[in-house]
């Protein structure tokens, strides 16, 4: 393992860095408004929201755990996967979705969705679950490192040459949505049953972050020196 901090400095440091930053913070709100919903998540937010669940934790402690393991992981096999984005999404977006739900919990909006209809629970869940995916793109298409989770995907789809990586992509978010099932069975209780939203997520992000990645590299990204 050849340490190289320059993938933590890259060029267009600071549009790179704002455009990371803002994605990062809006997946934690997004995902705070899909906790509300209560239809499913993100596949690794599906999965430690069950698994916290269990443990009796909270999202933002067993999420910042996990991430520490899988950072391991991906300093020993693809260290150039780590930047500032890999810290900033090991911390912000469980923290992130944690305080929001804490506000929700305050004001009258989490008392209006529990007790509305399937109607605003679908007016609410399809732009909070496309509104991640989409700013999940950006973010993993900011040039600024992975979080631990999405490095780990690409690593196995290195490893896999073979088989394109929105297909590697599909695989490992469903296995993951199949693990947090197991923890909520396990749990009796489970804090997110429901597969809707993981499964949605885990069909769409490997597609989503191939499209995000080339209008990004074609009209965002693509500076002129």
């Amino acid at each position: 393992m050849k340490l190289n901090f320059n993938n933590f400095f890259v060029p267009h440091f600071k549009k790179k860095l704002a455009i990371m930053l803002s994605a990062i913070i809006l997946m934690g709100i997004f995902l705070s408004f899909l906790i509300e919903i209560g239809w499913g998540s993100d596949p690794f937010s599906y999965m430690n929201l069950n698994i916290a669940s269990l443990l009796g934790w909270t999202l933002g402690n067993w999420q910042l755990l996990l991430n520490a393991i899988l950072l391991v992981i991906t300093a020993v096999f693809a260290w150039n996967l780590i930047g500032f984005g890999t810290i900033a999404n090991m911390v912000l977006i469980g923290y992130t979705a944690d305080f929001c739900c804490f506000i929700w919990n305050k004001t009258s909006l989490h008392e209006f969705i529990q007790s509305s209809g399937t109607a605003v629970h679908v007016l609410v869940f399809i732009p909070a679950i496309a509104g991640f995916v989409v700013v999940a793109s950006i973010y993993m298409n900011a040039q600024m490192g992975l979080s631990p989770f999405d490095a780990v995907a690409k690593i196995l789809s290195l490893k896999i040459k073979k088989v394109p990586f929105f297909a590697v992509r599909m695989c490992y978010d469903l296995t993951t949505v199949a693990i947090g099932f197991a923890a909520a069975m396990i749990s009796g209780t489970g804090f997110q049953p429901a597969l809707i939203g993981s499964i949605v997520m885990s069909l769409s992000l490997g597609p989503a972050i191939t499209a995000v990645g080339k209008f990004m590299n074609a009209h965002i990204l693509n500076f002129e020196d």
